[in-house]
């Protein structure tokens, strides 16, 4: 579906991040993914954090120097530290901000002279529901951020669906990754679980699948949409 590709997945070493680079890897493409921090993959690596535009140049420069072209990115690194709004100081906000909004800003202008060379691209942006449909206790930052994906993905598919470039995002529900566990609680976990119509939490294949699909052409005529993968949670 995806063979002669060129993907970056920011983020791409863990949680959603990996399972989406697996999954587009799986499909045929050439997987790019970074981190902050070198960790273990099967999968092309460098190292970048996206709320540096240094580093986000520097990154595209290897892949260009690589493999020539980029047609898919996936913005997914982001960061969700815990704490209550009474207790969040400026720099927990700007922290906060800069990986899950600028570094969505700094990674996608930067593809862009690059996917509008060849009039093809895909930008696809992992939101989530937090702050986009509901709002959810000790993470008044990260719900602020993931509300502005949204936005930043209706605004720029307007203003590059000239180029053939397509722009959407993914709203995950509560997906079982380490991170959200040990964040949440055990006792929390479970009450979130019966929440949920389906009655479990997700998993980063589940947000993966929907990736690929966005990053295929079967989604050509789709962009500036953000697709809700929670189990049914905001349906209620």
């Amino acid at each position: 579906m995806l063979k002669g590709k060129v993907a970056i997945v920011t983020g791409g070493t863990k949680g959603i991040g990996k399972g989406i680079a697996d999954a587009l890897s799986k499909e045929g493409a050439q997987v790019i993914i970074t981190a902050r921090n070198k960790a273990p993959t099967k999968h092309y690596f460098v190292q970048c954090d996206v709320s540096k535009s240094s580093d986000v140049k520097n990154l595209i420069t290897e892949v260009i120097k690589k493999f020539k072209k980029i047609d898919i990115l996936v913005n997914n690194a982001g960061i969700y530290p815990f704490m209550p709004f009474e207790k969040m100081t400026e720099d927990d906000w700007d922290k906060v901000i800069s990986t899950n909004l600028k570094g969505i800003f700094n990674c996608s202008s930067a593809v862009l002279p690059y996917m509008i060379k060849h009039k093809y691209g895909k930008i696809i942006s992992i939101a989530s529901i937090a702050g986009a449909f509901v709002g959810f206790p000790n993470l008044v930052h990260y719900c602020t951020t993931k509300a502005g994906v949204m936005g930043f993905t209706r605004g720029a598919a307007l203003d590059l669906a000239k180029y053939n470039i397509q722009v959407n995002a993914i709203a995950p529900g509560a997906i079982l990754t380490p991170g959200v566990e040990s964040g949440l609680g055990k006792e929390v976990t479970a009450q979130l679980i019966q929440a949920i119509p389906e009655h479990r939490m997700g998993k980063p294949v589940d947000i993966a699948a929907t990736a690929v699909f966005l990053a295929s052409d079967s989604s050509q005529y789709i962009t500036g949409q953000t697709i809700v993968v929670d189990g049914g949670y905001t349906d209620q």
